[in-house]
């Protein structure tokens, strides 16, 4: 089995949201458990929380998610980039179009000075994502 780089990614209250969004972008399988599903105590009005949440794409791409209780603090946005790459132009450019949508563009997906076409943008749940799609060869 080779190694999968899986990122995951902390919310506050909005893993469920944040992760049917990304589901709907990149399509696959969502599988949701919240902190009442695992048996594992709460304070009151936590329960339903996302304790763990895995989203896996038949083409490889897999990230998971959870809620971060109140009495934990979570700095949404400056805690983890994720980075797509690859040399499908037409996928990645419709997952950058796609995460887009509600956010902020912040570097077009341009041709960029090593060769690649490159973009970086900031979805609507402040979630940086960097975009590169390798050049074709020859």
């Amino acid at each position: 089995m080779k190694s999968i780089l899986s990122p995951y990614i902390n919310f506050k209250r909005n893993t469920r949201e944040a992760m049917e969004f990304y589901k709907s972008v990149f399509g696959g399988e969502l599988t949701v458990g919240t902190f009442k599903d695992f048996n594992v105590p709460q304070e009151a009005g936590d329960e339903d929380l996302v304790m763990h949440s895995q989203l896996e794409v038949a083409n490889g791409i897999t990230f998971m998610a959870s809620d971060t209780p109140d009495r934990m603090e979570i700095v949404a946005g400056n805690n983890i980039t994720l980075t797509l790459s690859g040399d499908n132009e037409v996928e990645l450019t419709g997952y950058f179009n796609g995460l887009s949508a509600g956010g902020t563009i912040t570097q077009p997906l341009v041709l960029a000075n090593w060769g690649d076409t490159f973009g970086m943008l900031v979805d609507k749940f402040g979630i940086t994502w960097l975009v590169n799609i390798s050049a074709a060869k020859g």
